[in-house]
């Protein structure tokens, strides 16, 4: 079984939360893949598109 570096799970939480102002139960319910599209739609958006740090989906 793989493990999420837990570090790496609370930036995109907050990354989340900072843009959306979902809560961290809303956030937590995404499923993996979908949280790396939301976090690379939201550097799109942010104006930091072209490359993530959140890996690909």
């Amino acid at each position: 079984m793989l493990t999420y570096a837990t570090d790496q799970l609370w930036g995109e939480i907050a990354y989340v939360a900072f843009h959306l102002h979902w809560s961290l139960d809303t956030i937590l319910d995404l499923e993996h893949p979908t949280r790396i599209r939301l976090l690379a739609e939201l550097d799109v958006l942010a104006g930091r598109g072209g490359g993530t740090a959140w890996g690909s989906v």
